[in-house]
This record gives structure tokens, sequence and C-alpha cells, in this order.
């Protein structure tokens, strides 16, 4: 059977799988690290995955592949192709001041009106994760690289260029501008794409950037071929790494998946759209053709890493202190913006202990409380979701944090009443890249059917006295640059 080869680029690596096309089953994989920090040059993202994808014995025998990658990270290029400046990625927060400000511009000067009038045209409030963001943000502070862009793209954009043998003309490449060509679960991020009209808004484009004369990929259809490698394999359209995270789970309507990485994600999918002027939901694409409404916060996995190091423990210690602390932690309650936040949009906050005393300030309750903590900043995620009409029948936990043997005796109690699944062990971004690689090869209407296996699921009665504690608190924390 022929093998089809999915790519995640996403903030810390890059995860290369090869699987079988018609059944899904994992036949090799590789993986490489990306530098730290906010933003950085996509050289590193070519280099990662020529490591990566050697690490997975190569692609020689795969016969189609796509790419799965960050959203909403800004990638200018020249008109050569050259990176104009390091790619700001999702996670910089230092556009939040512009986001604020295309949010009054928009509404003439009310707030209020700005966010709806954001929500209804793109889906999504910006906040300094979106794209549009960055880009003033570029315009206002680094004027001479802005003239200079000439196309913008998205991180998996870029690499599915260079992919197709595409580059800037410094290394040899062609510097084809007009070849680059996205999806529309990724353009749906940058808020200047209407998903429900599948068009971009120049018109927004040039109330952020000042103009609206760049080149902006061309967005492809959800099982289309975009081009081919210089070997002759198909690549796929690629797709935002929740939309891709999707489609690897093979998430259908009234489900949901809860990912515990570097960020926590909140997604559903659903066959309408969505628009959320609080700015509590994002209303994205899916990878299908359907749209995929999502929480997103700043702080997840990290938050245990945080809590451990406090701690002096590694995982498997953080885990016995949390589970023998009682549920709410004897009153202390750890709000957990250690990098600012997203969902709420508090940029410039941090994180917050409270409720301490002599009595419960204990490392038991500690490491309780920065579980409870994340935990209950993704039901925020799950509450907001559900008061947009979203079904939530099912919750899929997933991603790193979700190996955590506390995180799974809270999940129940703090992410129900619907039932809390863990499936086993995967890289679902990878694997929903991989996925859409075999549609693209077989040419059917919908996506190969692959099974999805279930590693444990979630039991523990619900505990809304943790919710109420950590609700009571969550709005305390500093918000000021």
């Amino acid at each position: 059977m022929p093998l089809v080869a999915g790519v995640d680029t996403s903030t810390q690596s890059c995860k290369v799988v090869i699987r079988d096309a018609a059944t899904g089953t994992l036949l090799r994989s590789g993986r490489a690290p990306h530098p730290d920090g906010t933003e950085i040059h996509p050289d590193h993202w070519w280099r990662a995955f020529q490591e990566a994808a050697a690490a997975a014995g190569g692609l020689a025998d795969v016969a189609a592949i796509a790419v799965g990658g960050q959203q909403h990270g800004m990638v200018c290029l020249d008109e050569a192709g050259e990176v104009v400046r390091p790619a700001l990625l999702w996670n910089d927060t230092r556009s939040a001041g512009a986001a604020e400000d295309l949010i009054l511009e928009l509404g003439h000067g009310d707030r209020a009106a700005g966010a709806a009038a954001w929500a209804a045209a793109t889906g999504s409030v910006p906040v300094a994760s979106l794209t549009l963001t960055k880009l003033r943000w570029l315009a206002e502070h680094e004027p001479a690289n802005a003239a200079r862009v000439a196309a913008v793209c998205l991180p998996h954009d870029w690499l599915s260029w260079r992919l197709a043998g595409h580059g800037p003309t410094s290394q040899g490449g062609d510097g084809a501008l007009d070849a680059l060509v996205t999806d529309r679960s990724d353009a749906s991020g940058t808020a200047y794409f209407d998903a429900v009209a599948n068009a971009y808004r120049p018109d927004l484009l040039a109330l952020g950037f000042g103009r609206s004369d760049v080149i902006l990929p061309r967005v492809a259809g959800p099982a289309e071929a975009l081009a081919t490698t210089p070997a002759g394999v198909p690549i796929g359209p690629g797709a935002g790494d929740n939309a891709a995270a999707a489609l690897g789970l093979g998430l259908a309507p009234g489900e949901v998946s809860v990912s515990l990485g570097t960020s926590g994600v909140a997604a559903a999918v659903c066959d309408a759209p969505v628009a959320d002027p609080s700015g509590q939901v994002n209303g994205f694409a899916d990878a299908t053709g359907r749209f995929l409404p999502l929480g997103c916060t700043l702080n997840a996995s990290r938050v245990l890493d945080a809590a451990a190091g406090l701690l002096g423990v590694d995982y498997a210690g953080l885990d016995q202190l949390a589970l023998a602390a009682a549920p709410g932690a004897g009153g202390v309650v750890l709000v957990p913006y250690f990098e600012g936040e997203r969902t709420p949009n508090k940029p410039f906050s941090t994180a917050a202990l409270h409720g301490l005393t002599l009595a419960n300030v204990t490392p038991a309750n500690v490491a309780r409380a920065a579980v409870e903590g994340m935990l209950c900043a993704q039901a925020d995620s799950l509450d907001a979701l559900r008061a947009l009409g979203v079904a939530i029948d099912r919750v899929l936990l997933i991603g790193g944090g979700a190996q955590s043997a506390a995180v799974r005796a809270l999940a129940a109690g703090l992410l129900g009443p619907a039932p809390v699944e863990i499936p086993a062990t995967g890289e679902y971004v990878a694997d929903g890249a991989a996925r859409q690689a075999a549609w693209v090869l077989s040419g059917a209407a919908t996506p190969p059917t692959w099974p999805l296996a279930i590693a444990a699921t979630c039991e523990g009665p619900l505990t809304p006295e943790v919710r109420a504690k950590y609700s009571a608190v969550r709005d305390l924390t500093w918000n000021r640059p």
C-alpha cells in the first residue's frame, strides 16, 4: 500500500510521521528541535524538517506529503523570496497594543462595536496572536522592513513552498512568490480572511498594514494537491495546527479536543460558523470545509513545568504531590498566566497564587493548585464554546500535559460533565497532515477513515467548588504593560 508523510512544524520542534495511506498505521517517525523564543528565522524550520525527515527514514518511498503548522506566525518575504526579518510567532505578545488599536479603529472609537465588526468579518476579535496585529506592529516599529515586504505567508505555507522546490534567490531558489499556497484553516487565523466567504479582506489588510499590495498565498481546497516536490510527490494544502489535529483525531460535531501543549486549545468541528464579539472564541475554519471554533490559552503544559521547577520535583513527583492534596488545594488557587494570556485577553498579566495561609502553603497544595488552575483555564474555554451553542458530548484530551497522572485524575471533575477520554499518545498534528496527504492521494470526496485508539477514560465527580474559587480570583490578575 502507498505511504504518506505528515509534518508538524510547531513552536518547539518539527515532527514527521510516515503512515500507511489506507489504514493509518504508523510505520516510522522523526523529530528535530526548533530554537526557543517568540521569533525565529524560517530557515530553522527548513533545517529541522530535513533532520526530522532523515530521522524518519527519509521520504523516498512516500507517495504524498502535507504540512501542519503553528498558526498565525508572520513570515514576510521580499521580492526575491528572502525573509525580511525573523518570523513573529503566535505567542509573541508585543503586538497587543496594535490589536487594541485595530479594534477601536474598525469601531470608529467604540470598542464594543469594533469587536463585533471584527467577529462578523473574520470570525475573530484581534489579539496579539493574530497575524494582522503583527503586521501593524511591523509597520509602526520597523518601517524599513515593512517597506521591503512583497509577500506575507504563514509557517506552514512557507515550508510547503520550500518543499515544492521554491526558495530565496540567495540560496539558488526562484523566489516565486506567486507559488505560495495556504489552506482555509490557516488563512482563517490571520484576521484578514473571511472563512464564510472563503476570501481575503484586502480592506482589513490595508487597515492593519497600511497597504494591501502584498502577495498573499492562494487558498487551496481541502484535498487539493497544491504542487509537487522536485521528486514529483504531491503536496497537500496543509493546515493550521489545530485544524490538522482535529483531522488527525477524526473530530466530528459534538466532539471537542482539549490539547495541553505549549498552548491550551479547546477546539470543536461545526457545520456552521460562529462569531464571538467577546473574543473568547475564535471562529476559525477546519481542514475539511467546515468550521473550527476554538478557545486558546497561552499557558498549558508549561504550567506543570513551572510548578515542578518551583517544587524541585520531576513530573512524577508533581503528580504524587498534587494527588496527595484535597480538591480545592486547601484554598490555594493558581491563576496560571505565566506568559500573559490570550483567552481571556490579558497579554500583560502574570501568574498569581491566591489564598495562601500559614496552614495551607504546602508543596502538595501548590502542586494541586497548578493542575487545577491549568484545567480551570481550559474549562473556561469549554464554557465559552457552549455559550455559542457548540454541542459538547465528548472531550478528547491530548498533548503532553494529558500524560500527567494528576491531570487525568482531575480532568473529569473540571472538564465535565461530558465524558473525558484520552486517545493513545500520538503526534496528532502530523497525523492529521498525513491523513490529508492520503486524502489527496485517494481523490475521494472525504478523508480516509483511520481508527482512533482510546487509551483511558477519565473518571471522578464534578468539582464545581474548585471552578467557583478559580473564577472568583481569575480576573484579579495585573494586565498592564
